[in-house]
């Protein structure tokens, strides 16, 4: 096997065809005969549509059908993929406003706009609630999810507060926040017979075609989803949403293809958000910073429909040595469109822990960093059982060191630069991450070429090249000789694209496959006399360069030789499961305040992270650019203003739903500890996309505090609250 490909900072091997526009996306296919589909959506909140007048957008030019609820195929509820618990456009219910009440198809995309505008419908309107302060008293625990419960007790939380010498409580709250993929969801459907194929923007061609298979009554054998490329999905193309089903449908009725691109104020409908989030934390500690007690309850946002919570509270579980604990994630009913998975959700309720813990070195006099050592975690809290590999400490050092942490003066204000106040910051970071069995396909053809396909997606985060670095070198061919295939159903089955599980799961399988291709052409090479290396052992042949090579390197052979003389390809799939595993790491942040205007610039980020083995440096620190870029987004910006009179988002655009721009982000330091978790299937990688977001938010926070003195502990962290 030739070294040197993992680990490497390779170039993104699909990074020609996005640049120069070859990339072809869900929206870019090219179908003869296409139509286009626009939405009309609900203008209130809750109650019942009384009547819908379609006569005027009928009449307009280029419409082929307007679809109501009354004209609408009935379509089956899907379970699984599909995260709500109704259909819309089948009925007269209204659960939130945004909500599709029909859907326009014309001959382009502009007379379907127009002709969405000319539906009119009347409403019976009920009473609806949009803020968790509306609802409470009606709090409560929704039912376990993914095996997870939502409220959970270890020791004796009561007796651990007691016993503490120090308590800290606070309430920590943020908003709603909404994915802002650059490209839109998008679905094209394109029937043949009774076989439907779907070009679908999504983060699980799995998924999706499940869904479609569920809501339409097709055979899943006779439903083919493609989405090759995504320009981003943050979870909200993890699900499948009603829009991939409508378009479906309509496609159908109409007996041609159909093509449905959401619109930016639509997308803010149309699959979820991060639910709003109120938070009580209390913790109780001697006075050498151990902790004795960690309560934290924390009240979200769900849908009237819906009670599953997203936003988890996995960190005061799991990441730090608390022996007396008490967790309840509660939910409160709104009439709002359901919180769904948005990158990191684990995100906010980490906010509040790391901002308590700051608060408690700050009381205690305890640098921030070795108070988080003493409290360190060797083993998971919840099983006893020792990680897979845990470098947090490591972490922590590694990030002091290069951000400079030990010329930290920790008295409050204390730091500036003229009138300029300048505080320093910081804040663990840890997620969870996902894992699957997920399969893959090798093929090594007679040119010497391999082609990999596995039915993965790649979202931006850099699985194109990963996946094609593992197969090259296991092989040892160039880089450049191996193909890889990804967002197809006719692939074999992989992890979707979420919970910072892909490369976490699929690595696995396409080692196997490489390695088992790779093994049956050295036997071919072997057995074969008129091969140079024929009699020699198959354990002593190396190959490197595409070249199998005798152990005294004299004697060679080329795979396209030995596949040529073997007269076909050698194939193999592989199939893997790993097991979900935790990835954690430091982040420092300076800020810099200007008490005149209460304006905050974050100057300096520094991170220092654990994933396990780094499969590819370059990847690994955009991942860390992105997770940082969105935390700066977090706690300063970000946050959907909901009109409490219709329960509707005011700030629907992107020049008024705020989110960092070049401007706003400073220059970037990442540091890998990079040790191989040996308990990885996944060539000692862990999941790590959503790791580098998380500890951004209160390290900002935290450092803000350091600066001014004010501890801002609603988000986002705008200039009213600092002057």
């Amino acid at each position: 096997m030739t070294g040197g490909l993992i680990g490497r900072p390779v170039d993104r091997v699909d990074g020609h065809a996005k640049v120069t526009g070859a990339a072809t996306y869900a929206a870019d296919q090219r179908i003869p005969g296409l139509l286009h589909g626009f939405l009309v959506l609900s203008t209130i909140a809750r109650g019942r549509i009384t009547g819908i007048d379609v006569t005027a957008a009928e009449r307009a030019p280029g419409v082929r059908r307007v679809f109501t609820h009354h004209t609408m195929p009935r379509l089956t509820l899907p379970v699984g993929p599909y995260r709500k618990s109704y259909l819309p456009v089948q009925e007269d219910r209204i659960h939130h406003n945004g909500q599709p009440i029909a859907l326009v198809v014309a001959d382009t995309l502009e007379q379907a706009q127009h002709a969405a505008t000319l539906v009119t419908a009347s409403y019976q309107t009920e009473k609806h609630r949009s803020a968790l302060h509306e609802a409470e008293g009606e709090e409560f625990v929704p039912p376990v999810q993914s095996g997870t419960p939502n409220e959970t007790i270890r020791g004796n939380p009561a007796a651990g507060l007691a016993d503490a010498d120090i308590r800290i409580e606070g309430i920590y709250s943020s908003p709603i926040h909404l994915h802002n993929p650059m490209e839109p969801s998008a679905t094209i459907a394109h029937w043949t017979g009774q076989q439907v194929t779907v070009y679908e923007s999504t983060q699980s061609v799995t998924f999706a075609r499940s869904a479609v298979s569920q809501a339409l009554r097709v055979p899943l054998a006779d439903v083919k989803v493609v989405s090759p490329y995504l320009g981003g999905g943050f979870g909200a193309k993890g699900p499948t949403w009603p829009h991939t089903l409508l378009t479906a449908a309509a496609a159908r009725e109409l007996d041609r293809p159909v093509k449905l691109v959401l619109s930016r104020a639509q997308l803010y409908t149309a699959h979820g958000h991060r639910s709003e989030l109120s938070q009580r934390i209390t913790l109780g500690a001697k006075r050498d910073g151990r902790l004795t007690a960690l309560v934290h309850v924390s009240t979200q946002q769900v849908s009237a429909t819906e009670d599953r919570v997203f936003n988890s509270s996995h960190s005061s579980r799991l990441l730090y040595a608390v022996p007396n604990l008490h967790v309840r994630q509660q939910a409160v009913r709104l009439d709002l469109q359901n919180g769904a998975f948005i990158r990191s959700p684990e995100l906010a309720a980490h906010h509040g822990l790391e901002t308590a813990l700051d608060e408690l070195s700050h009381q205690l006099g305890i640098d921030p960093v070795e108070l988080r050592l003493r409290n360190y975690a060797a083993t998971n809290p919840e099983t006893g059982a020792r990680w897979g590999s845990k470098h947090l400490d490591e972490c922590y050092r590694i990030g002091a060191r290069a951000f400079g942490w030990g010329r930290r003066d920790p008295r409050v204000g204390s730091m500036r630069d003229g009138d300029i106040r300048i505080g320093w910051g910081m804040a663990t970071e840890a997620h969870t991450c996902g894992a699957m069995p997920s399969g893959a396909h090798l093929s090594l053809g007679v040119d010497g070429r391999a082609t990999l396909s596995t039915g993965a997606q790649d979202i931006g985060t850099g699985t194109y090249t990963v996946l094609t670095q593992v197969a090259a070198q296991v092989l040892g061919l160039p880089l450049t000789e191996v193909t890889t295939r990804l967002g197809h159903t006719d692939y074999p089955v992989a992890m979707g694209s979420f919970g910072s599980g892909t490369v976490n799961s699929v690595t696995g399988a396409v080692n196997q496959a490489a390695t088992a291709v790779r093994a049956e052409v050295i036997r071919l090479a072997v057995a074969d006399p008129r091969s140079p290396l024929h009699g020699i052992p198959a354990e002593d042949i190396v190959s490197e360069h595409g070249y199998l090579f005798a152990p005294d390197r004299r004697r060679r052979d080329s795979y396209r030789d030995v596949l040529a003389r073997h007269g076909k390809p050698v194939e193999s799939t592989g199939a893997s499961a790993n097991t979900p595993n935790y990835t954690t790491g430091a982040v420092f942040v300076e800020v810099r305040v200007d008490p005149r205007y209460g304006k905050v610039t974050v100057s300096r980020v520094v991170g220092a992270y654990d994933p396990g083995r780094v499969l590819n440096r370059r990847t690994a620190h955009s991942q860390a650019i992105g997770g940082a870029i969105w935390g700066i987004g977090f706690a300063l910006m970000e946050h959907a203003v909901v009109d409490p009179a219709h329960a509707r988002i005011v700030n629907a655009t992107l020049s008024t739903y705020l989110m960092p721009v070049n401007a706003d982000v400073p220059e970037i330091e990442t540091h890998f500890v990079d040790k191989p978790d040996p308990s990885s299937a996944a060539l000692g990688a862990r999941g790590f996309g959503e790791t580098p977001m998380t500890g951004v938010p209160a390290a900002i926070g935290n450092a803000v505090f350091h600066a001014t003195g004010r501890r801002i502990r609603d988000l986002p962290i705008t200039q009213d609250k600092l002057l």
